[in-house]
């Protein structure tokens, strides 16, 4: 598995989270997320589940920060984030790819104004197996484990430059999904 060591990871945290905070406005907390979820959006705020070791907190805050991007730049995005639509027709599954690799994209383009450029690997890794296990999630709604969709080597993920937005509450209490 392409993963960086837990301190190294843990300097990546330390770093994306205040980068966050200051250039986009976006708070971060990390605080009890009601299970079975390990972290939650609402367009304004991104919160981590405490009990999460640090590569999932790492992944969550920048995989977060993407789909806040999205939800504060295109209606129709945002709209897939609010739905968890058993056994979805091929058309919705397609959009939920496109949803959640355009997510990763930022993700990758935060770590690389962060400073961050030597986990690139690993981050593509990572959104793959996300990517995969929400597919899965969606076809049948089984939640296997995580890491069972894991693959070394994946295609590098693309960053797609941040547009310039502002953060916006969207939804109240915390009814983003992410599973």
């Amino acid at each position: 598995m392409s993963k960086p060591t837990d301190d190294r990871m843990r300097q990546a945290f330390n770093t994306l989270e205040p980068f966050i905070e200051n250039r986009y406005g976006i708070p971060v907390r990390i605080r009890d997320v009601p299970n079975p979820f390990t972290g939650d959006l609402d367009g304004a705020e991104i919160h981590v589940d405490y009990d999460e070791e640090i590569e999932a907190a790492l992944f969550i805050i920048a995989h977060l920060f993407g789909h806040t991007v999205q939800w504060n730049t295109d209606e129709k995005a945002r709209e897939i984030g609010y739905q968890i639509t058993p056994n979805p027709p091929e058309e919705l599954l397609k959009r939920l790819r496109d949803y959640e690799a355009e997510a990763c994209q930022y993700s990758m383009q935060l770590f690389h104004e962060a400073g961050v450029r030597d986990m690139d690997q690993w981050l593509s890794d990572y959104a793959a197996c996300d990517c995969d296990y929400v597919e899965h999630f969606y076809r049948t709604g089984e939640k296997r484990p995580f890491k069972s969709f894991w693959r070394d080597h994946s295609p590098l993920v693309k960053p797609k430059p941040i547009p310039h937005f502002r953060p916006h509450q969207w939804v109240t209490r915390w009814s983003g999904i992410v599973v």
